[in-house]
């Protein structure tokens, strides 16, 4: 599995640590920066990951910000993103299951590294549900 990684300068710490995780558990990682914690701006490193995403030149795409928010917001301005913010495993589970999301966005500062990676590892192996949700996702898309 294919997965481009990308934050800012408040979620650096995470990703250098996340792709360190990935890349451990046999995953093929591809960092999009930056490269140092230097004060950055999030949609310089969201569109990038979103774009290897809708491309299909990787599976998912992971984002870490101060709070994953604005990640969240950037990524989905790319056609057929589904980009979700989140903080529990349980929320990890639901994007996928429901909502068929193809790019996780994480907080670097409010939520602690052994809890981004059991949210990663739950959004990973998660498959999307089908049935009643794709319509409702089908919905979601047509309106890129």
């Amino acid at each position: 599995m294919r997965i481009s990684i990308g934050s800012d300068h408040a979620g650096f710490e995470q990703k250098q640590a996340l792709v360190d995780y990935l890349v451990g558990k046999g995953y093929d990682v591809i960092d999009r920066g930056p490269d140092s914690d230097d004060r950055v701006d999030y949609p310089d490193f969201a569109v990038p990951v979103a774009q290897d995403v809708a491309d299909g030149a990787v599976d998912y795409g992971v984002l870490v910000c101060g709070t994953g928010i604005g990640m969240a917001m950037a990524a989905d301005k790319v056609p057929g993103i589904r980009a979700a913010n989140i903080i529990t495993p349980e929320f990890a589970a639901l994007c996928r299951e429901h909502n068929d999301a193809n790019v996780i966005t994480l907080s670097g500062r409010f939520v602690a590294l052994e809890d981004n990676e059991r949210i990663l590892d739950t959004f990973l192996s998660t498959d999307f549900g089908g049935g009643r949700h794709a319509g409702r996702v089908e919905k979601i898309m047509s309106l890129d």
